[in-house]
């Protein structure tokens, strides 16, 4: 069964094979490497991701959802979005959106899915928690993680690559309590 969850503007639901080719193009874009190790550059490596992604889909029980974004008036791949637990307890998970570099300037589209993305997984998964980690330079998703509420927890410890780039991984923190609040006072 396609695991799907409808927003507005997004259709948000598990990768299918005709995805592959969009999936694939979108991470050629040498944009899409700005905040990434070159190692993830290397030639397989979105067909290689695809792949987990479709596992993961047909775990039992699930724990990770890395989910297409489809535009549902066109119905094409603009990126993914995932809520991951396999690194969490039951109650937390690790929230991550990435949009294909031309939807980069689309802001709102980042919000709308996000915020179907922590519906999901406070009311249907029951998470306490969601966690996002960033690079310390990506300020669009900076600028995101407060926008649903998140805060800053602290640095983590950062590969070589992002060390001589001076930069650090962030890591934010999302409770079920605080995104209640922002959306009892409409600000979400």
């Amino acid at each position: 069964m396609v695991m799907e969850l409808i927003a507005k503007r997004f259709l948000l639901r598990d990768f299918i094979e005709d995805d592959l080719p969009d999936f694939v193009k979108y991470h050629d874009d040498p944009r899409s490497f700005e905040f990434y190790d070159l190692e993830e550059a290397k030639p397989n490596h979105a067909r290689e991701l695809f792949q987990i992604f479709k596992t993961w889909s047909l775990e039992n029980p699930r724990r990770n959802y890395q989910l297409a974004i489809i535009d549902r008036r066109n119905l094409k791949l603009i990126g993914c979005c995932g809520l991951r637990r396999a690194s969490y307890d039951s109650e937390r998970a690790e929230m991550g959106i990435e949009l294909a570099p031309q939807f980069w300037s689309r802001y709102g589209y980042a919000i709308e899915v996000g915020k179907a993305l922590i519906e999901f997984g406070f009311c249907d998964l029951g998470l306490k928690e969601i966690r996002g980690i960033s690079v310390s330079a990506n300020l669009r998703v900076a600028r995101l993680a407060r926008r649903y509420g998140f805060i800053e927890i602290g640095d983590r410890s950062s590969s070589n690559w992002m060390s001589d780039r001076g930069w650090s991984q962030i890591e934010w923190q999302l409770t079920r309590e605080s995104w209640h609040l922002l959306a009892e006072r409409r600000f979400i």
